[in-house]
């Protein structure tokens, strides 16, 4: 069965890409399609914790990303260079992920056969 990676790379609010990315995900697990999550640029923002969503009246989906474990969504993968740029860490986000230099995630991204950018 083909891999599929879902790549984050816009900030979780005031679009609708990072929500349908993590529905797509979670969807995905859920047909045991082999699923794979990037979070490089400003996507790196979807997971970070203790955001307040509802004090710019936007939808809470953040704590949903906790939920990917559970659906064999395991490879959680972070651009190292992405939290670095933005003053952040693994510590600052909201689970435990894989951190990789932008090389590393070339390569992982290259072994997957179908590739979805959000």
């Amino acid at each position: 069965m083909k891999q599929l990676a879902i790549v984050f790379t816009h900030m979780p609010h005031g679009r609708a890409s990072g929500r349908e990315a993590l529905d797509l995900a979670l969807l995905s697990a859920s047909y045991d399609i082999p699923t794979q999550c990037f979070f490089v640029g400003d996507g790196v923002y979807q997971l970070l914790s203790e955001q307040a969503p509802s004090q710019i009246e936007a939808r809470d989906y953040i704590a949903t990303f906790k939920a990917l474990p559970m659906y064999d969504v395991e490879q959680i993968w972070v651009c190292q260079q992405s939290l670095q740029q933005r003053g952040l860490s693994a510590d600052d986000l909201l689970m435990p992920v894989k951190v990789l230099t932008q090389q590393q995630l070339t390569e992982q991204l290259n072994g997957i056969q179908q590739v979805l950018t959000f």
